[in-house]
């Protein structure tokens, strides 16, 4: 079997994901908002506590790494958490009161006002994305949303959302690395000048 054709199928559709963004000057100013809310809150002593399920899991457990260690600054870690690693908790959660709420409650008893949600989903349609959401508002935090084309309604409940033009998964999940690489990259940068003034 040949898989040429698929291949260069596949890297195609990537480029015109990327070029979409790139001329979506509304979503290059969300990220500029998301890049301002995460720095702010990291400058005044907030959390930035990132969630989602299944890759969206390992993406937010990626941007907490990058947070926390360095993206390409020597620096101290900045304060990030993502609530899909501790397995204890999860399960318990899940088990005792459901998966819908295996971020909602940890937000709940973890989250403070000024502290930033990172919610992530690509169907925009998670159950437990949405909870996790509304009780982060309900905390006072503000929330910035990753998300795809058809998550609309969970960027209605947002304060600043990436919606990655594509419906694929697999498109969507490659707008949101390096939408969160951008993130990562400028609020390391935000946050050492403050430092250092």
């Amino acid at each position: 079997m040949n898989f040429i054709d698929k291949i260069t199928d596949t890297i195609s559709d990537h480029q015109q994901m990327i070029k979409r963004i790139l001329t979506n000057h509304e979503l290059v100013k969300e990220i500029e908002h998301g890049v301002s809310v995460i720095a702010e809150s990291l400058c005044n002593g907030g959390t930035i506590f990132a969630f989602g399920n299944g890759g969206s899991a390992a993406d937010a457990q990626h941007i907490v790494s990058e947070l926390v260690g360095r993206y390409f600054l020597e620096r101290n870690g900045l304060r990030a958490i993502a609530l899909s690693t501790d397995g204890s908790t999860m399960t318990s959660l899940a088990n005792d009161f459901g998966y819908d709420e295996i971020f909602s409650r940890q937000l709940d008893a973890l989250g403070h006002p000024g502290d930033v949600a990172l919610a992530i989903s690509t169907s925009g349609q998670s159950p437990n994305i949405i909870k996790g959401i509304e009780t982060a508002k309900a905390k006072g935090m503000q929330v910035i949303g990753f998300t795809g084309q058809n998550g609309r309604s969970m960027a209605s409940l947002c304060d600043a959302t990436i919606l990655i033009p594509s419906q694929e998964t697999p498109r969507i999940q490659e707008g949101h690395v390096l939408v969160y690489h951008i993130i990562c990259g400028l609020v390391e940068q935000a946050v050492c000048l403050w430092k250092e003034n």
